[in-house]
């Protein structure tokens, strides 16, 4: 499948109730999977949409000396029955779950055949590491990666996700986690289409979000301080009086969008990566653009979430540049 929205500005048409295949989770069987699994579960309660998952199995290319060497089943054959057996797990880990589920064995490569399937699903979801299949690539090459080229939000779920100690259909049930939705803004049209969509899940929870914008140091980032020449602490204070203006306005149209949503906003001098990282100890979910000001358009996944996917120990969903009629009325960024 071609992705070629992903290396141009255009938005990738989103429309959620016409994703048929709803939450996708990435299922190899292993710790990291399961938790994923947990929580793609939770999300599809908490949506009312179908909960898909998938496993990836690749067959290599045959090499066979003599006739007799041939299997009596085909390489192939072998595969998929690996890969149905590992369905089979997500199966028994999901007895109590009271919602739709699709089970799907896909030929190809993990990350592709998520990439692929993410232009049909409303979210995809990843544990943060795997058996070197999902995780290993997805948090791997930024070519291959899938927060990366995904055309639906992704989240990315680390091994330090509590999954409760509830039985039967109760440990489904979406959290009741009131820690907020955090999500990282830098007043580009891709940082607000990542907040509208952490507004949706902050609403979904029923629980507040903060905006959050790192101003970076000097150092490298001196498009951020188009006034200054040397590094002086009055221009740094100048700037963050500046920016948290531009917040206020944030605020102010997030809240034309969501009027019922508790908004809570704030600059925070310091790198934007270690912030970040920082807020995913402390928030239910971290909301991250794929990318903003300062990365270079061939980049994907921008220098900052990829930093963070790296370093977070809570969830973070990582939002690629989706379409959005609520962008019309967006406000001028202060620079």
């Amino acid at each position: 499948m071609s992705h070629e929205s992903h290396h141009t500005t255009r938005p990738i048409p989103f429309e959620p109730a016409r994703r048929e295949l709803g939450v996708i989770v990435g299922f190899d069987g292993s710790k990291q999977a399961v938790l994923a699994l947990h929580y793609a579960a939770r999300a599809s309660r908490r949506s009312g949409r179908v909960l898909t998952v998938i496993t990836a199995f690749t067959v290599p290319t045959p090499l066979y000396t003599t006739l007799a060497a041939v299997p009596e089943q085909s390489e192939a054959e072998a595969h998929l029955a690996g890969a149905r057996k590992v369905l089979e797990e997500a199966r028994n880990y999901l007895k109590d779950y009271p919602g739709k589920v699709i089970y799907r064995a896909e030929r190809g490569d993990a990350a592709g055949v998520l990439v692929d399937l993410s232009s049909i699903a409303e979210l995809a979801v990843v544990g943060a590491r795997g058996r070197g299949g999902f995780l290993g690539r997805v948090l791997g090459s930024v070519s291959s990666a899938l927060p990366a080229h995904a055309d639906c939000p992704t989240v990315v779920v680390p091994r330090q996700y509590q999954v409760g100690e509830s039985e039967g259909e109760a440990r489904f049930e979406p959290s009741a986690d009131q820690r907020p939705v955090v999500v990282g803004i830098d007043g580009s049209a891709q940082g607000r289409v990542a907040t509208l969509q952490a507004a949706q899940a902050a609403q979904n929870r029923g629980v507040e979000l903060h905006l959050l914008l790192a101003l970076p140091s000097l150092e490298g980032w001196l498009e951020w301080y188009p006034e200054l020449d040397t590094p002086e602490e009055a221009v740094t204070d100048h700037r963050k009086t500046q920016l948290e203006k531009s917040l206020e306005a944030e605020v102010e149209w997030l809240k034309r969008h969501y009027p019922s949503l508790d908004v809570t906003a704030k600059v925070r001098p310091g790198d934007p990566t270690a912030l970040l990282a920082k807020q995913t100890e402390q928030a239910q979910l971290t909301v991250l653009g794929t990318r903003g000001r300062g990365e270079i358009a061939g980049t994907m996944l921008g220098s900052v979430s990829r930093g963070v996917l790296h370093k977070a120990t809570g969830p973070v969903m990582v939002v690629p540049y989706l379409k959005d009629d609520r962008l019309a009325d967006q406000p001028e960024f202060i620079r």
